[in-house]
């Protein structure tokens, strides 16, 4: 009975983001990459693009010989661990994908072992390349790859039995070395997708939930602001033919009643509309616009408080309004209108499990935040499409705005709480025809005070 080892990975720009996927299956016995495959599937998060390459390597090995022995090997602990039994399967994104995973062969033919990623290399690469592939609009195809499938070469024996598992993965890893130098670049190329701008040191970041704005936070207005860096690392910089990204200054809207009061404020509570004070904000800020002259369009949330804020701008720059569903605020459910410490009296629980899983919904429904960093990623695309080399005005709220920025940071969902975003503050990110972004946080609202 023959012996495969299927290496398969799966990546999000973003988690959720723009993903792919890649896989390969190897001979066990001869070290021999048999087959590749990759693709490009949209937005996605980590997880399932790496359900996705597991899924795509056991077709693949099944095409190859379907009454074959497979040994998975990802470095992927969660799909791993769940594939052997071991954890339990819970988001419905993966669950399905799993069960499909798990109908391609027997199980008795099927073991799974966990590798660290530098022994993935070649199913890293093909999914960067899938990646690659799809930030210019298009599919992975086998010609793109750089793996030596046709191009033997003398390799130092493996230490173990020729059917070893192990053994035949060594093998395979030393005929492909050329393929594993070339996932060192591609990889590198992944980690610094996000070109940033100089941030507050984490001795100035405070733990503040995305909220209008939490409760937990001081009060004080952040002041941090950032210079734009321009390093001198090859691959860092957008190459001159990538012509002028398409740039959205974040605008939250300027105060509502509820804001000093930090009470959460979704999509799906009063929907209140300005304060005096945050309609001055409003002023202020279409002022501070209209001295930087750049602004192009305006796109804002349904919400009252943006929808005034947008006009307040609009009417200042001469420019139209359009709304934009995408844009709206997470729902908080049954928070609305409550303070950190109401909801933590009343639903501790729930609270907890908001705070620690970015899956959790607040106590009544609502959404969670990966839900919104779903809907956030899938705005930006559209929007990126839409408005490409121009600079837009996206009046929104404090968790799209702090999604958006993390997202383009490739920052993890956690570090929404980390970020302090003050009423009727800007921030912009461009985002250029290689999928790369640059994030300028100003976050400096002392020129918005009456």
């Amino acid at each position: 009975m023959r012996e495969f080892i299927v290496e398969a990975d799966g990546g999000s720009r973003g988690n959720p983001g723009p993903a792919g996927y890649g896989s390969v299956v190897i001979d066990a016995a001869t070290g021999e990459a048999l087959a590749e495959t990759a693709e490009y599937i949209g937005i996605a998060t980590n997880n399932v693009a790496e359900y996705r390459g597991l899924l795509a390597g056991l077709r693949a090995a099944h095409d190859l010989d379907p009454t074959a022995r497979i040994h998975v090997r990802m470095d992927s602990k969660l799909v791993i661990e769940q594939m052997s039994g071991r954890w339990k399967i819970k988001h419905p994104s993966m669950k399905p994908l799993a069960a499909e995973a798990g109908r391609v062969f027997p199980a008795d033919r099927l073991t799974y072992e966990w590798i660290p990623r530098e022994q993935n290399k070649h199913a890293d690469r093909l999914a960067n390349e899938a990646m690659d592939a799809g930030s210019k609009g298009g599919q992975w195809s086998p010609s793109e790859s750089r793996a030596a499938l046709d191009t033997p070469r003398a390799v130092p024996e493996p230490s173990g039995p020729p059917g070893d598992a192990a053994a035949g993965a060594a093998k395979a890893r030393a005929a492909l070395a050329d393929a594993q130098a070339s996932a060192v670049a591609a990889g590198s190329r992944a980690a610094g997708a996000a070109r940033v701008g100089a941030a507050a040191p984490p001795s100035e970041q405070r733990l503040t939930a995305p909220s209008e704005q939490h409760p937990s936070s001081t009060g004080r207005e952040s002041t941090a602001t950032s210079t734009e860096q321009h390093p001198s690392t090859p691959g860092w910089s957008a190459a001159p033919d990538m012509g002028a990204p398409a740039t959205f200054v974040l605008l939250r809207h300027g105060e509502t009643p509820l804001t000093p009061q930090k009470r959460f404020s979704g999509s799906g509570g009063t929907n209140p509309s300005l304060s005096d004070a945050g309609r001055e904000q409003a002023h202020r800020a279409a002022e501070a616009l209209a001295r930087r002259g750049t602004i192009q369009t305006i796109l804002a949330s349904p919400l009252a408080r943006t929808r005034e804020t947008a006009g307040i701008v609009a009417a200042r720059l001469g420019l139209d309004v359009t709304i934009e569903e995408g844009l709206r605020e997470t729902d908080f459910g049954a928070w609305e209108g409550l303070t950190f410490g109401e909801v933590r009296e009343h639903h501790p629980d729930d609270l907890n499990a908001w705070l620690a899983d970015p899956e959790a919904h607040p106590t009544g429904g609502g959404e969670s935040f990966a839900e919104t960093a779903t809907r956030m990623a899938a705005t930006k695309e559209k929007l990126v499409a839409a408005y490409a080399g121009r600079t837009v005005l996206l009046v929104t709220h404090v968790t799209p705005i702090k999604t958006l920025v993390r997202l383009a940071l490739g920052a993890p969902p956690e570090s929404l709480f980390r970020m302090e975003l003050s009423a009727a503050s800007l921030s912009a990110v461009a985002y250029y025809a290689d999928g790369n972004a640059s994030v300028r946080l100003f976050n400096d609202t002392s020129h918005l005070r009456p």
